[in-house]
């Protein structure tokens, strides 16, 4: 390779400068050993596996099939395995439940700050802010691993459906109270779903509250605890399990069930991460319309922000200094401009870095796209993040998260009312180890 070719002059040189200084009887086995070929560090190819699903991990595979074009002594070669199944891979695109298991126990990975600052490599990401997911983040705020899938739940409508019964397509509600009025009007003309969610628990409780300023967790004693049976919560809790009732509200599992909902035009109104805006409208035959969360107008500061959150990109522990290089620079051809603009409007995913925001600002490839990330930048960036309003670690825990899921599938059939589900919660999440 290129970067052994100042190394292999060097050591010729130095074997001339022996042979002159040596005597004639040392020369010959001295010119001998100067022949020698130096080391070369080989590399047959870096692994970088992925659980970003179809669509994005076809926009994956076009981004390193670009790269590789530039580095063909060393591919990056994508494949779909777990992380956790045979040898570590030295890449790996993990979603918040698997970084939960792959920074548990003895570390497995090195910080993403200190491959590119040791292959001299610029690392030119925005400021993480307080509303991201604190997992690729050290303490000191230095990147562990690049967030790639950066996203924040937004309104999605069906202008069809809306149009049909007399509502306006081009103004979105933007408070619940407008909501409900928009759902009612939809049921009384015969659409029978609505309005549903995907992940329900991300939506109605650690963004609701995040919107509206309302803690999650608060500081007892030397350590933290859930905190999410405050009036807003089990407000916003009642006001959704009311709907649940009445048919306004359909709940179909919890994670992303309810999208494929929305697209087939079954549910008229969806909240979901705004990264599947391509998705949907891809799959979808009507028009869509994209919003901001509705907010409670009677709550005091309302909006706030909504939180970011989304797979990040790990590098393994203990691989050769060729392939830390070729990491570098790949990470280093991600965040170019053009790369972002591509990952963006094929993705739905935020930017990256300052660069990657421009670009998309200019560039026609996102004229048409640029909606969802306008909607979703404009909803996190609302306000400054307080400390109420910030992303933490505890909610985001699977553990604590199954819980929230738990309680919460109480509420929708009725078997408990909402301070009491979310009250168990808090209790529930206070015992776990």
């Amino acid at each position: 390779m290129s970067s052994t070719r100042p190394i292999a002059q060097a050591l010729t040189l130095a074997g001339l400068c022996l042979a002159l200084a040596v005597p004639p009887a040392q020369a010959k086995s001295t010119r001998a050993a100067s022949k020698a070929p130096p080391p070369v560090e080989r590399c047959d190819g870096i692994e970088l596996t992925q659980e970003l699903g179809q669509y994005n991990g076809a926009a994956l595979s076009e981004l390193v099939n670009r790269f590789n074009l530039t580095n063909k002594d060393c591919p990056i070669q994508i494949t779909d395995r777990a992380w956790s199944e045979g040898k570590l891979p030295p890449m790996m695109i993990l979603g918040e439940a698997e970084e939960e298991k792959f920074l548990a126990g003895t570390p497995r990975y090195r910080p993403l700050h200190e491959v590119m600052k040791a292959a001299g490599q610029p690392l030119t990401t925005l400021r993480p802010p307080t509303m991201m997911t604190p997992m690729p983040l050290d303490a000191q705020g230095r990147l562990r691993a690049l967030p790639i899938a950066l996203s924040t739940p937004i309104l999605y409508i069906n202008q069809e459906a809306f149009r049909r019964v007399g509502l306006n397509a081009e103004q979105a509600p933007q408070t619940w109270f407008d909501l409900q009025q928009a759902l009612g009007q939809l049921i009384d003309n015969g659409v029978r779903c609505p309005y549903t969610v995907a992940e329900p628990s991300r939506v109605m409780i650690e963004n609701t509250s995040a919107w509206h300023n309302e803690p999650t967790v608060t500081r007892r004693g030397k350590s933290d605890g859930l905190s999410i049976n405050g009036m807003l919560q089990i407000k916003h809790v009642a006001l959704m399990a009311s709907w649940v009732r009445s048919s306004y509200l359909h709940i179909f599992g919890r994670g992303s069930e309810a999208q494929q909902h929305f697209t087939s035009g079954e549910c008229a109104v969806i909240a979901a991460p705004s990264s599947s805006l391509p998705e949907i409208r891809r799959t979808s035959r009507f028009p869509v319309a994209v919003s901001g969360l509705p907010y409670h107008d009677d709550y005091p500061g309302a909006p706030q922000n909504t939180l970011l959150d989304g797979s990040s990109l790990w590098v393994a522990a203990g691989r050769t200094p060729v392939e830390y290089k070729t990491i570098a620079r790949f990470v280093r051809f991600w965040l170019e401009p053009e790369n972002q603009v591509a990952w963006q409007k094929q993705t739905g995913f935020l930017p990256l870095n300052r660069a990657g925001v421009a670009a998309a600002r200019e560039s026609e490839l996102l004229k048409d796209e640029l909606d969802g990330v306008r909607v979703a930048i404009a909803q996190v960036a609302h306000k400054p993040a307080t400390t109420a309003s910030s992303a933490n670690l505890l909610i985001a825990k699977t553990s604590v998260r199954q819980i929230v899921d738990e309680e919460l599938e109480a509420v929708w059939a009725d078997r408990k009312p909402a301070k009491e589900a979310l009250d168990t919660a808090v209790t529930r999440a206070s015992a776990l180890p």
